[in-house]
């Protein structure tokens, strides 16, 4: 009896809540220690202490020009919905954003021109697709490789340099 006496005791000393109180102390302790790290951080990167010291002109090193070519133009295809060559009565859907990237904006006019032919090339070809045949990296350049083919028959003279996928959805 002695033994359940004592213990009663120790329960009664600690309030019968010991090892939680002390787990909260530490868990305030921490999370109080990370608020004054992230506000010490904060203050540093506001009052700019760590910022880069200016190189007077004459040690500056010397800036190389590289001449990009400003020339490429992006057109927007409208957005594709297409349903995909599926095995069986469930169906899948491909929704897709497509770019077309130009060497000039005077070539932006003619691809306009024959931008019907453009969509029916894609949804042809597009419908023919099993979801197996988009999976994977080599799905996806397989599939950039035959559109940039028919956009370049369908727009002949003009060339489409790329064509860039804005946004695929399979479903």
């Amino acid at each position: 009896m002695s033994d359940e006496a004592a213990a009663d005791e120790q329960i009664e000393d600690d309030g019968g809540d010991g090892k939680s109180s002390k787990k909260k102390l530490i868990l305030i302790a921490g999370l109080s220690l990370l608020l004054l790290i992230g506000i010490g951080v904060g203050a540093i990167l506001m009052l700019g202490i760590f910022e880069e010291e200016a190189v007077p002109v004459e040690e500056r090193p010397e800036e190389v020009a590289v001449e990009l070519s400003t020339g490429n133009v992006f057109m927007e295809i409208p957005d594709l919905i297409v349903n995909l060559n599926a095995s069986g009565r469930k169906s899948a859907f491909l929704k897709i954003k497509i770019s077309l990237e130009i060497e000039t904006a005077e070539d932006m006019a003619e691809i306009t021109q024959v931008m019907p032919r453009i969509i029916d090339n894609f949804q042809v070809y597009l419908r023919e697709l099993r979801v197996s045949d988009l999976q994977g990296s080599a799905g996806l350049y397989r599939l950039r490789e035959e559109l940039l083919r028919r956009v370049n028959l369908a727009v002949r003279p003009v060339r489409v340099k790329d064509i860039l996928f804005n946004e695929m959805l399979v479903q």
